[in-house]
């Protein structure tokens, strides 16, 4: 056991009163009848009392007594009124002042017995008339302040604990409020952090959203005192890094409300202690804002003082963060009905196809892949290649691992359009599509492979980056944009082909477009793309016609 721990464990043995009486005779009197006794010690902590013993530190003087209080950590203390420095109740209201959750045991003379009904009113548990004091009394006195003191300040706990949850139900309820009236994300989040700020418990809120690129929780909105905290400090979503290991990037990894109770000896929050204790922050809250799959970001709340989260708090906290995160989800959903906005998300992928990409160094070509298709056992990759010729071509897809069976549909001067089977792409096509997106187009061309992603308004970009990195190792994220869609058609074909198809008849469709089983003359016949989606041509030629009779059913059905 170290000297400290041995410390620890002796102080935890010692119930530690403080004596402060200028009085020899009475010290000595008070102190004979509590040395040694094991009673005070039963009764005060009857679980624990083995071995515990009262320490008795005494003080002549106010000024001395003051002192000891602030270096020892007293269970009570035992205080005459007229000291050498101090007279009457002023001395009582001095030492309360300076510990008032300390109970103090006043002792007075025979004919200040009314002085110690009076000290009671004003905060002392009890007196004790010196010449009247035996060991017994003098135990069951301090016993029972003891005792009064404890629940007194249980008794205030549960009033701050339920003035707490009263507060932070109102803010519920506002935040709900501002729900209902708030247009975008922006004036939302905004509102949120400062309704918070402005309850009188709280200095400082802030929202953060995990930037795709990086995984570092950036600023979105922020209210109260700040004094450029969110400049000095960086907080990341990510485990192993140290600034990640905090509340916040727990919070955002696990979905759960993430506490720091006492900014001074938490260790979660050791990378920004310096920079909160400078602005007078003591405990913190990380709410998560998340909705089913999607992570918007975390909330962030400090308090001056330590422990303002604690028990149900959390779960109001909680309560809020899904009331945020219901919203974000709301208003980009009608967003996304109104606008014809999407994400796309680049990346760059550095081992799927090397011979292609050599290639389009050492010819200087660029080969596109405008759509893929998904059959029932492979990939099918339909494009253009453009600066070189089709027998340099064929044998650069032969070379690739996962790519083959290359067909020429449309050959034009220094171009041609190709089909090829990409059964090595199978798994991360199915990733995207499965997640709400689609490879919109792939390019190689100088050296690099760089495919686009087309994500929906309002989908969590930083879980689709995630999940591409877990499918391949050799992909870098490169970019985020927002692009708005070629206007819009006035029929509803893009319904039909999401809503009304399945994915085979969709498939059949698809591939006999680009394929070109519609032009004239035939680029593909049907036992060609048959073939190439692993079905029989009379099954190919099936859910050709079902797609078919919907999509004019749905383009001239009702006109």
């Amino acid at each position: 056991m170290s000297e400290m721990d041995a410390q620890s464990e002796t102080d935890a043995n010692v119930l530690e009163i403080v004596l402060i009486e200028d009085n020899p005779g009475d010290a000595r009197l008070i102190q004979e009848m509590l040395r040694g006794t094991e009673e005070l010690a039963q009764r005060v902590s009857p679980d624990d009392s083995a071995g515990r013993t009262p320490e008795i530190t005494r003080a002549n003087r106010l000024e001395d007594g003051l002192e000891t209080l602030e270096q020892l950590s007293a269970d009570v203390v035992l205080l005459d009124l007229n000291l050498p420095d101090s007279e009457g109740l002023e001395t009582l209201e001095t030492v309360h002042a300076e510990s008032d959750a300390t109970p103090i045991v006043v002792l007075t003379g025979v004919r200040d017995q009314q002085v110690g009904v009076q000290a009671i009113q004003r905060g002392a548990q009890d007196f004790l008339v010196k010449d009247e004091v035996t060991s017994e009394l003098l135990v069951r006195t301090i016993h029972h302040a003891i005792e009064r003191a404890r629940q007194e300040r249980e008794r205030r706990r549960q009033r701050e604990r339920l003035e707490s949850l009263n507060r932070l139900n109102r803010i519920g309820h506002d935040i709900t409020h501002a729900v209902i009236t708030t247009e975008t994300r922006a004036d939302l989040e905004q509102r949120v952090c400062e309704r918070l700020a402005e309850s009188d418990a709280y200095r400082f809120a802030w929202i953060g959203g995990v930037n795709p690129g990086s995984d570092r929780v950036v600023p979105k909105a922020a209210a109260g005192v700040e004094d450029g905290y969110l400049d000095a400090i960086e907080v990341s979503a990510v485990e192993d890094d140290d600034s990640g290991q905090g509340p916040s990037g727990t919070a955002i990894r696990t979905g759960s409300v993430q506490v720091a109770n006492d900014v001074l000896d938490s260790p979660e929050f050791e990378p920004w202690r310096e920079d909160a204790l400078e602005r007078g922050y003591r405990s913190s809250a990380a709410v998560p804002i998340v909705h089913e799959d999607l992570v918007y970001g975390v909330l962030n709340i400090y308090s001056a003082s330590p422990r303002a989260f604690e028990g149900p708090e959390t779960t109001i906290l909680a309560r809020i963060g899904d009331v945020i995160a219901h919203a974000i989800t709301a208003i980009e959903r009608k967003d996304a009905l109104v606008s014809d906005a999407v994400i796309e998300l680049e990346f760059r992928v550095g081992e799927l196809a090397p011979p292609l990409i050599g290639l389009s160094t050492e010819e200087e070509c660029t080969i596109e892949f405008e759509q893929l298709i998904r059959g029932d056992e492979t990939l099918l990759a339909y494009g253009s290649a453009e600066g070189v010729d089709q027998e340099a071509f064929s044998e650069a897809v032969e070379k690739t691992d996962g790519f083959g069976d290359v067909r020429f549909l449309a050959v034009r001067r220094n171009a041609f359009e190709f089909e090829l089977v990409a059964p090595a792409a199978v798994s991360l096509f199915e990733t995207i599509a499965t997640h709400g997106g689609r490879v919109k187009s792939a390019t190689i061309d100088d050296g690099e492979f760089r495919f686009v992603v087309e994500l929906p308004r309002g989908r969590d970009t930083r879980q689709m980056i995630e999940l591409i990195r877990e499918q391949r190792d050799d992909v870098t994220y490169l970019a985020q944009r927002t692009r708005e869609r070629s206007e819009r058609s006035d029929s509803n074909s893009s319904s039909v082909l999401e809503d009304e198809l399945t994915e085979k008849q969709r498939a059949a469709l698809e591939t006999a477009y680009f394929a070109g089983y519609f032009d004239w003359p035939r680029e593909s016949t049907g036992e060609e793309i048959s073939d190439r989606l692993g079905i029989a041509p009379a099954t190919f030629n099936q859910h050709l016609r079902t797609a078919e009779r919907k999509f004019f059913d749905s383009v001239l059905g009702e006109q």
